[in-house]
């Protein structure tokens, strides 16, 4: 299955099923980032100032890079990038991994996720509100999915890049990194909060929140 089919696949899934994000009331609502009139959404642009290029983007053509701590790198196809997106409930994603690179536990809150592998291997899973571990490895042109809301993961552990293409069925998913909506937060969680959690001293919460903190 080559990578274009992959996305029509993806897009007929997500777009097949109940939308997370409210349905539609007009054809198009290309969303107007500049406006400030706040909606749960974006407000539409005027119509006579929609082109194309609204409905564009190439950034998922070509691996981004890995060298970071975590060894993998997200583009998002989202609203953000995607005006057109605005109220129709679709996003994608492109995950690039580097050889034993970790798209890191995290949630999404307001989609589920499907994920087609583009190239190489990954070890994929999600957790349920009970603790049960759900996991897979899944190779080139397979496919997993992760429930809305709920903790997951991919992680490479071959010796090659890998890379896969996410799908959503909102037009801003959101993410929350467990670790860092923990240590990195602003203002920050007291340590306090965080030891007694992780049943672990402040010294090493003060470690991870500097490893995990934003850098300038």
């Amino acid at each position: 299955m080559t990578s274009t089919i992959a996305l029509f696949v993806l897009l007929a899934i997500i777009t097949g099923t109940s939308a997370a994000d409210p349905d539609l009331l007009q054809d198009i609502c290309v969303a107007d980032p500049t406006s400030a009139v706040k909606i749960n959404g974006f407000a539409c642009k005027d119509i006579a100032t929609v082109n194309a290029t609204d409905f564009f983007f190439d950034g998922l053509a070509k691996a981004g890079s890995t060298n970071n701590s975590m060894g993998s790198l997200v583009t998002a196809a989202n609203v953000q990038k995607i005006p057109g997106l605005n109220t129709l409930g679709v996003s994608l994603s492109r995950i690039d991994y580097a050889p034993g690179g970790l798209n890191p536990p995290h949630t999404h809150p307001r989609a589920t996720e499907i994920v087609f592998v583009l190239e190489g291997e990954l070890d994929v899973g999600f957790i349920t509100t009970t603790n049960t571990l759900f996991s897979k490895s899944i190779k080139k042109g397979e496919i997993f999915v992760f429930p809305r809301g709920l903790v997951h993961f991919q992680k490479n552990n071959g010796n090659v890049a890998a890379a896969v293409i996410a799908a959503f069925n909102s037009q801003l998913p959101g993410t929350q990194s467990i670790a860092a909506t923990l240590f990195a937060a602003t203002p920050p969680v007291p340590d306090n909060v965080l030891t007694k959690a992780f049943q672990v001293g402040t010294k090493e919460v003060e470690k991870i929140k500097t490893r995990l903190a934003p850098k300038k």
